[in-house]
């Protein structure tokens, strides 16, 4: 008896991010099937956060480039760490870097073509 092993790719961020329009458009592009998690109609999983942040510390995760991290008081931003920044998170989960691409147990931060290639051995 064979099994069939499914490749799963997940790719989390919000709906409207110019960034997330790119990257699933290569994907649908590229004829790559993937599941769409909008963080912000559908909530994150804690779990899930926890582990982003253990892998690729707040910095990683958190965007400092937009608007809600911008209107963090400046004592939190200063004092920002990874318990910190799953605390933002929870309140409001736009702050997360996007897209965060989740590809056979690989997780991949941001949109970049060759970066995408190379994980889908294209």
């Amino acid at each position: 008896m064979s099994y069939r092993v499914e490749i799963m790719t997940v790719i989390y961020g919000i709906k409207n991010c110019d960034t997330m329009k790119k990257a699933m458009a290569w994907l649908t592009e590229s004829a790559i099937e993937f599941d769409f998690h909008d963080y912000k109609k559908s909530g994150i999983d804690q779990e899930l956060v926890k582990q982003w942040l253990a892998e690729f510390g707040w910095e990683q995760v958190i965007n400092k480039r937009g608007t809600t991290w911008r209107n963090l008081p400046e004592d939190t931003k200063t004092n920002m760490n990874n318990e910190a920044a799953l605390a933002c998170i929870n309140e409001n989960p736009s702050i997360i870097k996007r897209p965060f691409l989740v590809h056979n147990e690989q997780t991949l931060i941001g949109f970049n073509t060759n970066t995408y290639r190379q994980l889908f051995d294209l």
